[in-house]
């Protein structure tokens, strides 16, 4: 099927790994531009030499960016414009899970936590919305936790902040149609970096990488069997930015080998 993403500009944030990477690297191999940014300027240095190498570096554009600072994202966004001309799409994969209970998540955890999962979406939206709007085929993808719908009492103030940008999303996908559409999926246990800390710490250093990601499995009770991959979660977020996508907007599609329970 073809996305219709030839010689479209696409922004994705948080693109130095994980599904923001995935979701670059598909981007392209469709034939799109990408914009990339992520915090650390070492490691997405890297990757954009690399995607230059396979793609050429005529269609990328990549600049270290925190997302939370509103200066640094409209200068990416001016940046955008400058070497493109415009954008299409903007995908916003930044941020990341934070582990705590209430009994022990303090006000400042709260008031961080809230702001990342929000500003990691507003900023970026803020500064490229007027430039998605006259592109005639805006749309917004998001990636966002399952935890929106199914919350973890070990992970009681994400699956807040998740909550919340859930509904931020669908009430973005009435406010900014029809110019803009605005989409989500929402991802359970996918692998990262973040999982790979975790299984480098395990207790049992004797236990291999696959077994002790198909134990997680297991304890987490994934349908599949597995962990989901980061590419997988990518082709849902590149097809939602797509022209292909064109009649939908405020909805997400769950990446999670079924393991929600919820209807």
């Amino acid at each position: 099927m073809d996305l219709g993403l030839t010689d479209k500009t696409v922004i994705v944030t948080g693109a130095s790994s994980g599904i923001g990477l995935a979701a670059a690297r598909q981007l392209l191999g469709e034939g799109a531009k990408v914009a990339l940014c992520a915090r650390g300027a070492e490691r997405l240095a890297a990757v954009a030499e690399d995607l230059a190498a396979e793609f050429g570096a005529e269609r990328i554009l990549a600049q270290p960016v925190d997302v939370l600072n509103e200066a640094a994202v409209n200068g990416f966004a001016e940046a955008v414009a400058a070497r493109f001309g415009g954008a299409v799409a903007l995908i916003n994969n930044a941020g990341q899970g934070r582990v705590s209970t209430f009994a022990d998540t303090d006000d400042q955890a709260w008031r961080d936590e809230l702001e990342l999962k929000y500003f990691s979406q507003i900023r970026p939206i803020r500064a490229f919305q007027a430039m998605l709007a006259a592109s005639g085929q805006g749309a917004i993808a998001a990636t966002n936790s399952l935890l929106a719908y199914q919350p973890e009492p070990h992970m009681v103030c994400t699956s807040s902040a998740r909550a919340g940008v859930q509904s931020l999303l669908k009430s973005l996908s009435v406010e900014l149609a029809p110019k803009i559409r605005v989409n989500s999926i929402l991802v359970g246990l996918v692998d990262s970096n973040q999982w790979q800390r975790r299984f480098e710490a395990r207790d049992d250093q004797s236990q291999s990488r696959d077994d002790w990601y198909a134990a997680l499995a297991a304890k987490k009770k994934i349908p599949l069997g597995r962990l989901g991959k980061p590419e997988e979660a990518a082709r849902a977020l590149v097809f939602l930015a797509s022209p292909a996508a064109s009649y939908i907007t405020g909805a997400q599609i769950e990446i999670s080998g079924g393991v929600s329970r919820y209807i």
